[in-house]
């Protein structure tokens, strides 16, 4: 089995330069990549710097090398199409069909999964046109991924930039290893959290635990590149923003609750996979807790924090929401699960067993996801991608 094969298309932004770091990291990661830019494109990067990097010729011409038909053998051969940026212009003739340039004609003639990484500034992504050329597009299946927020061009700043190579990369891989051209999230919002908590003691310490938000940040990951707009609500885990999600940064239970409030009413399903605390100090020191010789400090007085899931799950903001919750259990796992899932009201529970060295901060989970129809879902020790995999597909089935 060859290598398998990528066109990055390359349409004429600014950010252009970027997609020489994703050409790069699809090359090393062992596909084939034929680059296929714009007229426009050229006047950032080169066609030799391209073809330099890939190994493969550049062409922006359906009459170039006319006897082997680029304009319908390069979209027929790939196995994944990538346009990397996608201007506003790229985005509006792939909408409507029109096949002006090598590019938009192997968009059409492409019957495999197709992702658009939209670069603009923010007025040009917000503009009606360009917001229902991106809705006919993913009603077609295609992937187009949010745009990230930050320094456009010039001084202004907002939504509307490329999101960072690497990210988009682990779009495509995700898209790649489904083999599927269809993706089944397309249409639909989802919520996930991520992270762990940190209740305030004073200025400088706080009450937290030893989520770093991979898991969640897996989960999110995953749902953009199976086609859904993605909420992310993110505490305190330090890592980078996924691409075609929207983040929002959080740090308190309390914060995350209102956050959660807030996204979820138009949600298709919401995944809870942050480490929330339960407990928060009752009182908050202003000043520094000092240490005084001879003195024992005060005890700390808890009191509980609200049970988003439980709160959620009671209460659905939206008719045929699907909810999931984690239990992170360190003794009786699957009973704790199981009352766990019953007190919860939930649909989905992934449980798995934690400690010190186990799934937190870890690359990998091992866990069984409860069903409340009674299933029993195991999910053998692995990369969280592929828990997160598992988790949307179970979530797939309840939205179907």
């Amino acid at each position: 089995m060859g290598k398998p094969k990528v066109v990055l298309g390359v349409s004429g932004g600014i950010a252009a330069y970027k997609a020489c770091e994703l050409l790069r990291r699809l090359t090393e990661s062992g596909h084939d990549v034929r680059v296929v830019p714009t007229v426009s494109a050229l006047q950032f990067v080169g066609a030799a710097t391209w073809s330099a990097l890939s190994g493969n010729p550049v062409s922006t011409e359906v009459w170039d090398d006319v006897h082997e038909v680029p304009h319908v053998r390069i979209g027929q051969q790939a196995d994944l199409v990538v346009v990397a940026p996608a201007t506003a212009d790229t985005l509006a003739k792939a909408a409507h069909g029109l096949a002006d340039d090598l590019l938009t004609n192997t968009l059409l003639t492409a019957r495999c999964p197709v992702v658009f990484a939209p670069a603009m500034h923010t007025e040009m992504w917000e503009h009606p046109a360009t917001r229902e050329n991106v809705a006919t597009l993913r009603r077609r299946g295609a992937v187009v991924i949010e745009p990230a927020v930050g320094r456009l061009t010039g001084v202004d700043t907002g939504k509307g930039r490329l999101p960072e190579p690497a990210e988009i990369f682990e779009v495509c891989r995700r898209v790649l290893a489904r083999g599927v051209p269809e993706p089944d999230l397309a249409g639909r919002h989802v919520v996930v959290s991520a992270g762990g908590t940190r209740e305030p003691l004073d200025p400088v310490r706080f009450l937290g635990n030893r989520s770093s938000g991979k898991q969640g940040y897996a989960l999110a990951r995953t749902a953009a590149a199976r086609g859904a707009r993605v909420t992310l609500i993110a505490a305190n885990t330090g890592l980078p923003d996924p691409a075609g999600v929207d983040v929002v940064q959080v740090g308190t239970a309390v914060q995350l609750r209102e956050a959660v409030l807030k996204a979820a009413p138009d949600a298709d399903a919401v995944v809870m996979a942050a480490a929330v605390a339960d407990f928060r100090p009752a009182a908050y020191a202003q000043g520094k807790i000092k240490k005084r010789d001879g003195q024992e400090p005060d005890p700390i007085v808890l009191v509980r924090n609200p049970d988003i899931l439980a709160e959620i799950s009671a209460d659905r903001l939206r008719p045929g929401q699907v909810i999931v919750g984690f239990a992170a259990e360190t003794d009786d796992v699957l009973a704790n699960g199981r009352t766990k899932l019953k007190r919860k009201g939930c649909d989905l529970l992934v449980v798995n067993e934690v400690g010190e060295r186990k799934t937190f901060g870890s690359e990998e989970n091992e866990a069984v996801i409860l069903g409340a129809d009674g299933s029993e879902t195991p999910v053998p020790p692995g990369l969280k991608e592929a828990l997160a995999e598992k988790v949307w597909d179970l979530v797939v089935t309840r939205l179907s």
